[in-house]
């Protein structure tokens, strides 16, 4: 029994740091509409800066004043990153808002690598707290009581300001109506500044209160933010004891999942999630009315088939290559190869997100399970190549049909949070089912036949595929089909009125997608040689999320172009700099920034540029000069 309340105990004071977190994040998002990704990374700024403080300066600002001024430090950069960076993208669609904050989140964590180094740090314990109180015959830390009360005592401070205060006020206005807000004369930039600002030092706040608890290391933003989301899904978009109960209600599943559930431990805070959802889609203490518009953007101008000339030129990239194993070396057909896959994966998420409004952040669930599949049958089953891949999105549009089911009754982030949920369940199952998928040592020895075992006769099969793949996906966007559709992300009432059929269209938009994903979760088996639980992760769905985002949500092949600048960069800076991830990042954001439409949105946008037409009296002016 002592054991069972000890573990309770450390439960409530983990929720502490995660409800600071997740409330920070509910905060900036309630206000300012952004999917703030690289809240993570200023959870971990802090832990690093409060290391410094606390360690370097500790004689003068003493451990609590480090970590305050900690806070307060990233709160400032926080608010900096604002005003130079995301004010320029509040027009923008939330998507590449997100894309942005990626950026920003690729360049922190080889910052905080280059600055503190790569090894693990170990903050000093809290003066004053650095025993143990015995509850029930076991110790209990002092520093975790204080964790105990703080929660309550910071959810009880948010509240006063919140409700007792001008700015407050103003921040709940601004949630429910931030026109009506603009239209009483209040200054909205500098109201987004303070409220992110607030949510970053919140942020902060939680990761520098680890210090005492926790190795500082360059891992926690991925960690962090994953849960964050969790926390704010499951308690309710914008609600504060939303935010609180669920971090209580996650802290506790993780302090007891390992002991009552070690099976799916993994897994189960994204099924409590995923249950949630399904049975009250706005979150335990979310409000119907404020279920989110889906975070996809419209097309940039009405899709049309290719013209000629546009035909001719896709035509002669084609030719290219198919031309490129003349000049290019094994290195750079395997290169290649991998790119024209991940071009695959894309276009299935930009199908789903450009001619659907559905934003998948779990679509490497498609992926791996297709990867799997192949290698089980060429493995265990003993088949060829080309069967193995034919069959491969089968397991794709059974997983697609079993989560788009539940998926297509929700809308924006809560969709987008339960396909992540959907996806981790998965990838659980394949990190701990190793008697089918080998676990943490995967599937090996996935090789494909002769024939295409060169890595230049591997390369135009991919090659083949991607053609075939992205006119098939072209065609069902322009079909009767793709503007049903299509029609449906626009103007659901309006499509509903005309009699057509909401869940089941998107719900087949979701297999179609699903299975192209699989199959290129396939090729990538046969492409490596193997197949591990990575392919299921979240950085899997991240990277085809920036993909689309790079080449253009709006249009209907931007994921091919995304996915041939992101890899090739990726690739590239790998193996020429130690600070990938840095120059990567920068370049993210330096796109997003000059690109809002992504690359060929911008492309678009110059091609049918047109120069404004004179009017008569001009013409007249112009003649006479």
């Amino acid at each position: 029994m002592g054991f069972l309340v000890a573990q309770f105990l450390t439960g409530l004071a983990n929720a502490a740091s995660l409800f600071l977190v997740a409330a920070g994040l509910s905060i900036i998002f309630g206000v300012t509409r952004i999917v703030n990704f690289a809240h993570g990374a200023f959870y971990m700024a802090g832990a690093y800066v409060a290391y410094t403080l606390t360690e370097r300066l500790s004689g003068g600002v003493g451990f609590w004043g480090g970590l305050i001024l900690a806070s307060v430090a990233v709160a400032v950069l926080g608010a900096l990153v604002e005003m130079l960076l995301l004010r320029r993208l509040y027009q923008a669609p939330e998507l590449f808002q997100l894309l942005a904050t990626f950026g920003l989140t690729l360049m922190v964590e080889d910052l905080v690598v280059l600055i503190w180094g790569p090894d693990d740090l170990v903050g000093r314990r809290a003066p004053g707290l650095k025993g143990a109180v015995e509850i029930l015959g076991q110790q209990v830390p002092q520093y975790d009581l204080l964790l105990m009360v703080l929660g309550p005592l910071v959810l009880g401070l948010l509240w006063l300001l919140f409700h007792r205060t001008r700015f407050g006020v103003l921040v709940r206005a601004a949630t429910q109506d931030r026109e009506m807000v603009a239209s009483l004369g209040v200054n909205q930039k500098w109201l987004f500044t303070g409220v992110f600002a607030l949510g970053v030092g919140l942020a902060a706040f939680g990761g520098a209160l680890q210090l005492p608890r926790d190795a500082v290391n360059h891992g926690m933003d991925l960690s962090i933010i994953v849960e964050a989301f969790v926390i704010v899904v499951i308690g309710g978009l914008g609600s504060l004891p939303g935010a609180f109960v669920a971090a209580v209600l996650v802290s506790e599943l993780n302090a007891f999942g390992i002991l009552i559930l070690p099976r799916i431990s993994l897994v189960l805070v994204f099924l409590v999630m995923a249950v949630v959802l399904v049975i009250r889609p706005w979150g335990l203490f979310g409000k119907p009315d404020a279920t989110l518009r889906a975070p996809a953007a419209t097309a940039i101008r009405p899709w049309r088939p290719l013209g000629p000339r546009e035909r001719g030129l896709l035509g002669l990239v084609v030719v290219a290559a198919a031309l490129l194993p003349i000049v290019a070396g094994p290195y750079l057909m395997t290169i290649g190869a991998e790119i024209l896959i991940f071009a695959i994966f894309a276009m299935s998420l930009q199908f789903l997100m450009s001619g659907g409004g559905l934003a998948s952040f779990g679509h490497a669930a498609y992926f791996g399970l297709g990867a799997y599949a192949a290698a089980f049958l060429v493995k265990h089953a003993g088949f060829a190549t080309l069967p193995a891949l034919a069959l491969s999105p089968l397991a794709g549009v059974v997983g697609a049909a079993l989560f788009g089911w539940f998926s297509v009754r929700l809308a924006g982030v809560y969709l987008a949070m339960l396909t992540l949920a959907f996806a981790q369940i998965v990838w659980s199952l394949a990190f701990q089912w190793v008697s089918v998928t080998g676990g943490d040592n995967g599937i090996l020895g996935v090789w494909p036949d002769a024939w295409a075992a060169t890595p230049a006769r591997f390369y135009e099969l991919s090659l083949a595929m991607t053609v075939l793949l992205v006119a098939l996906l072209r065609r069902v966007l322009l079909s009767p089909f793709g503007y049903a559709l299509r029609a449906l992300r626009d103007s659901p009432l309006r499509s509903d009125s005309l009699g057509l059929d909401r869940v089941r269209i998107q719900w087949a938009a979701f297999m179609l997608s699903g299975a192209v994903a699989a199959l290129a979760g396939g090729l990538y088996a046969f492409l490596k040689g193997s197949v591990f639980p990575d392919a299921l992760g979240i950085p899997q769905s991240i990277d085809g999320l920036v993909m689309v985002l790079l080449g253009g949500v709006g249009t209907l092949t931007g994921g091919v172009v995304g996915a041939l600048v992101y890899k090739t960069l990726s690739i590239w800076l790998m193996s020429q700099t130690d600070w990938s991830k840095l120059i990567l990042g920068g370049v993210i954001v330096l796109l997003v920034v000059a690109c809002p439409k992504g690359l060929l949105g911008f492309a678009g946008d110059l091609i049918h540029r047109r120069p404004k037409r004179a009017e008569p009296a001009e013409q007249e002016l112009r003649d006479a000069a």
